[in-house]
């Protein structure tokens, strides 16, 4: 069996992601030189948020339920928010969103189609687990970026509005036991891609234990969070 670095017992000092309200520099000293670059973090990030409102709009389309639909408008309106504001500050620092955008868009949309589920429930969890999994990723990078980040992190800490996609989870869970394994199997499959992805935006090509002594501590307390989401849904992580 494989053991992932993030798996790993950290040693030592550990690392942890700020609070939601926190940009202190502790961070940003340990995790800076792993940072990829500017121009790379603003195109990964803006991408990533247009890539889940296409996927709630998706949905939008497939769910019969009016009062699905509406919630799903929610939470694809505030995706699509976050990725123009991300697109505004990249036009604000005289770049070319579409330049920035274009490298990421086919390992990104590989991305958005392996997490994709069979049934319209799967891929609402699949929207909630990876989005908060990478938000929390983009967060913890944003403090090595000055004024660019702080405003990077403002965007992202913006309400998701999706705890309609969590209710919707939820009742889905109490209507049949069967829904309940399925679906907590699925957020565990979620975790393996989404992870690699946010590894792929680390500067390095391969981590030297060094390296890894850093970010494993980032990484389990993504997972850490990861397993407070899941459990809000009633689901092991």
């Amino acid at each position: 069996m494989v053991t992932w670095f993030w798996q790993r017992r950290p040693q030592g000092r550990r690392l942890q992601l700020r609070s939601r309200g926190d940009l202190g520099e502790a961070m940003r000293v340990d995790f800076e030189e792993l940072a990829p670059d500017i121009d790379t973090y603003l195109g990964q990030a803006a991408y990533l948020q247009l890539g889940f409102f296409e996927t709630l709009s998706e949905l939008i389309q497939t769910t019969p339920e009016l009062a699905q639909k509406e919630s799903l408008s929610r939470a694809a309106g505030a995706a699509l928010t976050k990725h123009e504001e991300l697109v505004a500050l990249i036009r604000d620092r005289g770049d070319d969103p579409t330049s920035l955008m274009l490298p990421f868009r086919e390992p990104l949309d590989a991305f958005r189609r392996a997490t994709h589920g069979r049934r319209p429930q799967e891929t609402m969890l699949s929207v909630h687990i990876t989005a908060g999994l990478l938000d929390d990723f983009y967060l913890a990078l944003s403090a090595s970026y000055g004024e660019a980040g702080r405003r990077v992190a403002r965007v992202l800490r913006a309400d998701n509005d999706r705890q309609a996609i969590v209710d919707i989870v939820a009742e889905t869970i109490a209507s049949d036991a069967e829904w309940k394994a399925l679906l907590a199997m699925w957020g565990r499959r979620l975790v393996g891609d989404t992870l690699l992805i946010a590894r792929a935006a680390l500067r390095p090509t391969a981590l030297d234990a060094d390296d890894e002594e850093k970010v494993e501590p980032v990484f389990t307390e993504l997972m850490a969070a990861h397993s407070r989401r899941m459990d809000a849904m009633g689901l092991a992580a």
